[in-house]
């Protein structure tokens, strides 16, 4: 070998000795251009939003302690209450009155006392009832006082509390017994004893106040699916009205069309000979009707949406801020998300956002069907926000929070990483122009938006509640619905009320109608509201007079009274109609921001309807109101039981007040009917399912205020589109070697169950 081989050779060896030292020395570090930058930091005062926060684990059990020792009444824990029991259903954050907490945030005042809304149900006494005491200061609590009268104007009477757990299970206990009545019928209609059979609710409980009767329908089981496809054709009607457990009786059996005072009698029909009976086999786990199981191997992954430089938000404690936008953000176990204290670059726009309630209102030809107008909120929207389920309901990288809760347990629960906040790129420019005429260039800017999201479980529904923030200083509300639909077993004229899904199974046609408060505060308390909407004129054209010119004009219009300002559900609605502010921008315009609703609803329960009041909410699809301390809901879990005697009554907030320079909230009313098709099953889908509303500036600034984003984008014919320093999509390609470190994927929501 020659002297200038082996010089070569060293040299090549010396070479890749050194480009393995730089690997091995620069293994696990990461790019300069991908080092994590520090989110924006927070513009209010370190703490004031916890003014806002939902109530700790140790806060709530602190209450419960101070209850137990002090309302001199022995307590049972709600878990194991009967209705003879006294017992803490739930413990809450006493929301501070609006005028303290302004107060604390923009005039130094104090902060407000940070205080519990205790509900207990005392069974045990001459008179039963349902009783709600603030307690405070937290978190050491010393003083209770009983709010009850001053909320509703009454004592809350016993039969309006939701049904517990464990009522659930003694009422399953009773229909248990019941079914071993009628062993013969139960094997040759559904290869049953009964024990693999499961119940599910519905609600309102009777035709009259004080009633406390419910139709249970029953379904095939079969573990790892949806029971909710399954129905057997029979429901049975339960009298849980009496405080002694052993009085409840089952008053009516229903099966395939006809009705039996027990399932004795139904047993007697069916050994002679006299009933028709539908044989169906038990479901099989591997082709029940609904399941969710995969039925093909796991493909390629799809797209994955990543941070090259980590979150560009902020979260701390209950606070969010985000490119301008600071939010404070707190769930109720029983009304869902609420948010408070929305800014925009500084100025508060919105109070309080909040779910309010969610209707789901079913037609059918059978008696669970058509008698069920679920009130989600007496169940608990907040309360069932179970763990979502990383890089599927919100994306891998979010940033996940968990919920804690006090409902029916002296015992504080926790829903681990319930509530998602994440930036998204929708995919779809915000603006943009091609300019193709003079000069020629490209400015655009992407669409990015904060998202705060939640999901709830509400049996056999799911609701996604987000809540997002755009770079134009917008507000998106939006709701949608999957999960199983609910069904009857078919018989006669069952398409009268929906659609067949299956071999004995109506999807059952049904609303879902959801409502919410917003308090808006349009560059201050006091706004009036104006309406915007187009007519023609005819004119002749001025330059000659010789010919007709359709013209459109504006008809402006200010809205003095709260009558006004209630429009109904499903008639039209202005164009524009905005939250006005007596100050004006830069062009002389009143500072405001446009409603814009997104709905395609139903129609409202007749006005004529013994429960209507306890709905009447649904009457509007927007309804501005004075806002008062005395309305801060517009509904109550108490409706649920007793929609007959209303404990609230949204339409009493309604009485002509004068809106104009007035603290306002819009009552904003959305949904849509739902008719159930083949494509429901196994699970609705979210496409086409979702409705809600903007919040829009309407000359609230004087230009478009994502201008002075720095994601815009602007090059000219005259610039090189491919130099990073030009173009920042040209940085792009060196962004795809920051792709993050994923953390191991985790889901422990099937705990607190």
């Amino acid at each position: 070998m020659s002297l200038k081989t082996v010089l070569i050779l060293l040299g090549l060896a010396l070479a890749t000795i050194f480009a393995l030292v730089c690997v091995l020395l620069t293994r696990g570090r990461t790019p300069r251009s991908c080092q994590h930058l520090p989110p924006e930091q927070e513009d209010l005062e370190d703490g004031q939003s916890l003014v806002f926060a939902d109530l700790t684990a140790e806060e709530m059990s602190r209450v419960v302690r101070y209850l137990q020792g002090n309302l001199g009444v022995p307590l049972v824990d709600a878990s194991r209450a009967k209705p003879l029991d006294n017992c803490i259903a739930s413990v809450d954050l006493q929301v501070p009155a609006k005028a303290e907490v302004l107060r604390f945030l923009d005039g130094g005042g104090a902060r407000p006392a940070r205080e519990a809304l205790a509900v207990l149900y005392f069974g045990n006494q001459a008179e039963p009832n349902v009783t709600e005491y603030v307690v405070g200061p937290l978190p050491t609590p010393v003083y209770h006082r009983d709010v009850t009268v001053h909320k509703y104007g009454g004592r809350v009477p016993y039969h309006r509390r939701p049904v517990t757990g464990k009522e659930y299970v003694d009422i399953n206990a009773l229909i248990q017994r019941e079914l071993k009545k009628a062993p013969l019928f139960l094997a040759a209609c559904c290869e049953s004893d009964g024990t693999n059979l499961v119940t599910l609710t519905t609600a309102p409980r009777g035709f009259k106040s004080g009633d406390r009767v419910t139709w249970f329908v029953l379904f095939h089981n079969v573990a790892g699916t949806g029971y909710y496809l399954s129905p057997v054709g029979l429901e049975v009607l339960v009298d849980h009205g009496d405080l002694q457990v052993s009085r409840w009786q089952l008053h009516k059996v229903f099966y395939n069309g006809r009705y039996f005072a027990s399932t004795g009698d139904l047993e007697q029909e069916f050994v002679a000979g006299a009933l028709d009976v539908v044989r169906l086999k038990q479901p099989q786990a591997d082709a029940v009707l609904g399941s969710m199981r995969p039925r093909r191997p796991p493909g390629s992954p799809g797209p994955l949406q990543f941070e090259p430089q980590g979150h560009r938000y902020s979260v701390r404690d209950n606070h969010i801020t985000f490119q301008g936008w600071s939010i404070a953000f707190g769930m109720s176990p029983n009304t869902g998300p609420r948010l408070f204290d929305i800014r925009y670059r500084g100025e508060r726009i919105v109070y309080e956002l909040s779910l309010q309630e969610a209707l789901a209102l079913y037609g059918s030809n059978c008696p669970g069907g058509m008698s069920t107008r679920y009130l989600d909120g007496s169940f608990g929207i907040g309360r069932f926000a179970y763990e979502l389920v990383r890089g599927l309901d919100c994306p891998y990288t979010a940033t996940y929070v968990d919920r804690h809760y006090l409902a029916e347990t002296d015992t504080p629960k926790t829903n681990q990483n319930s509530l998602c906040i994440f930036e998204h790129d929708s995919a779809l420019p915000l603006r943009r122009h091609f300019s193709d005429s003079q000069s020629l260039y490209y400015g655009g800017l992407r669409k990015n938006t904060l998202v705060i999201r939640t999901i709830s479980t509400l049996i056999n529904y799911d609701y996604i509640w987000d809540f997002m923030f755009h770079g134009s200083g917008a507000v998106e509300v939006r709701v949608h619905a999957t999960g199983y639909i609910s069904s009857s077993f078919f018989h006669g004229q069952g398409t009268d009320y929906g659609n067949k899904v299956g071999p004995h199974t109506l999807g059952t046609m049904h609303l879902h109608h959801i409502h919410y408060k917003v308090d808006l505060d349009v560059d201050g308390q006091l706004n009036s509201l104006e309406t915007q909407d187009m007519e023609y004129e005819f004119v002749k054209d001025p330059w000659s007079a010789q010919n007709t010119i359709e013209r459109p004009y504006l008809l402006r219009k200010r809205l003095e009274k709260e009558d006004e300002a209630a429009f109904p559900l499903n008639a039209p609605l202005p164009c524009y109609l905005s939250f006005v502010s007596p100050n004006p921008n830069k062009w002389e315009h009143p500072r405001s921001y446009r409603i814009q609703i997104i709905s395609f609803a139903g129609k409202h329960l007749p006005t004529s309807s013994s429960m209507e009041r306890s709905i009447s909410w649904g009457r509007y699809q927007l309804a501005v109101t004075r806002r008062k301390e005395e309305e801060p809901t517009s509904t109550s879990i108490y409706n649920q039981n007793d929609p007959w005697t209303p404990t609230v009554t949204f339409a009493d907030f309604i009485n002509n007040e004068t809106i104009t320079n007035q603290d306002l909230v819009a009552w904003i009313t959305v949904g849509f009917l739902h008719v159930p098709r083949a494509e429901d099953v196994p699970n609705t889908v979210t496409v086409g399912n979702g409705v809600g509303f903007f919040l829009r500036p309407y000359n609230y600034f004087n230009e478009d205020p994502s201008v002075d984003s720095s994601d815009s984008v602007y090059f000219s014919s005259e610039q090189d589109a491919g130099a990073c320093g030009v173009n920042p999509l040209a940085c792009l390609s060196s962004a795809a070697a920051c792709a993050p470190h994923l953390p191991p994927f985790h889901f422990g929501g099937f705990r607190n169950l």
